[in-house]
């Protein structure tokens, strides 16, 4: 199954320069953990919410002074809309990240989570059940 089949399209992005404090707010609002960030429509990092917790108060910054490209990661890593489900699933297993923008020629196209991909196991799982349910003799 491609990951477009499967990405988000609604991503929600935003500037580096824009303030933590916003980002923040930004996520509880639109019920996300992280944005990405972009330069035009490029992604150039993206910031989590554990990105906001370890960076800034782990770190005891002050929150009113940071930006997005204070605490953003840089080295994005990112898929195509038509590259697979287990090339996917093995990007983010290889480089321990849950989010993964999708890029289409530099551009942001959607995002696949970690969840995602755990929603689209256990759907495929459920039916497997129902398959075996319906076939095996009743005890």
């Amino acid at each position: 199954m491609p990951i477009n089949d499967l990405a988000r399209s609604d991503t929600v992005t935003a500037g580096p320069n824009t303030p933590v404090t916003e980002l923040a707010g930004t996520m509880d609002e639109e019920n996300v953990g992280s944005i990405v960030i972009t330069n035009d429509e490029t992604p150039i990092g993206i910031v989590t919410d554990r990105d906001l917790a370890v960076r800034i108060l782990g770190e005891k910054r002050d929150p009113t002074e940071q930006t997005a490209e204070d605490v953003m990661t840089d080295d994005l890593c990112t898929i195509e809309p038509g590259a697979g489900f287990y090339q996917a699933a093995n990007l983010m297993a290889d480089h321990g990240i849950r989010r993964l923008p999708v890029c289409e020629d530099n551009t942001l196209v959607g995002i696949i989570t970690a969840d995602d991909v755990t929603e689209l196991l256990a759907d495929e799982q459920q039916k497997l059940g129902n398959i075996i349910r319906s076939q095996r003799p009743e005890y």
